[in-house]
């Protein structure tokens, strides 16, 4: 929390209640969370907020790299390390446990993009996720 902190300061952001929650909510889970799950999450503690509250929480939170979207889960991640928000991570998905964990990914998501402006595409965003076995499920 205390990154988080030191990141909306250094932006002059806010990090309103709900983005708090939304983010201790995360952090306390260790795995990705859908948007519900993360008001089900809320609604342990306090009043059941709405979803668009929860949506524009996230929204804030991924614009300053607290949090990341793990697109084939469509669930939500807390990220633990001190990345730019442009820095590129590849989602290490365990099969067996659902644990995720990130590893950097530039110079895999640079080739990647080469790749598709070679075609004339334009690329807005690259996510590479890697499904397997983590350590611990291995062991």
């Amino acid at each position: 929390m205390h990154h988080a902190e030191h990141v909306c300061a250094a932006r002059s952001q806010k990090l309103t209640p709900i983005r708090r929650q939304v983010l201790e909510a995360l952090l306390a889970s260790h795995r990705p969370l859908g948007a519900y799950e993360i008001i089900d999450e809320l609604a342990k503690t306090t009043s059941r907020p709405a979803p668009i509250t929860v949506y524009r929480a996230l929204d804030f939170l991924m614009e300053n790299g607290l949090v990341h979207r793990i697109e084939s889960r469509n669930a939500f991640l807390a990220c633990a390390h001190d990345h730019g928000t442009a820095s590129m991570v590849a989602f290490l998905i365990c099969d067996q446990c659902g644990s995720v964990g990130e590893v950097p990914a530039t110079k895999v998501a640079q080739s990647l993009n080469d790749a598709a402006r070679t075609t004339g595409f334009v690329p807005k965003l690259s996510v590479v996720e890697i499904t397997g076995t983590c350590a611990h499920c291995q062991a």
